[in-house]
């Protein structure tokens, strides 16, 4: 897990695979695996890259 994740850069848009309900989040940070996300219905969130693989969205018009 988490190889994916080791790509994210800020500003980069992610969607969580098992909380499909916070929304699609930004890309604040990405330090040693630890992955901040700002979900517009979850807020800002730190997640451990190594235990969940999060979605890149590339379209910018997914909701």
């Amino acid at each position: 897990m988490g190889e994916l994740n080791d790509l994210l850069e800020p500003g980069m848009r992610v969607r969580h695979p098992i909380l499909p309900e916070w929304g699609i989040g930004q890309v604040q940070s990405n330090i040693a695996g630890r992955i901040t996300v700002n979900f517009p219905e979850a807020g800002k969130v730190v997640i451990e890259g190594s235990q969940v693989d999060l979605i890149p969205v590339f379209d910018q018009s997914a909701r």
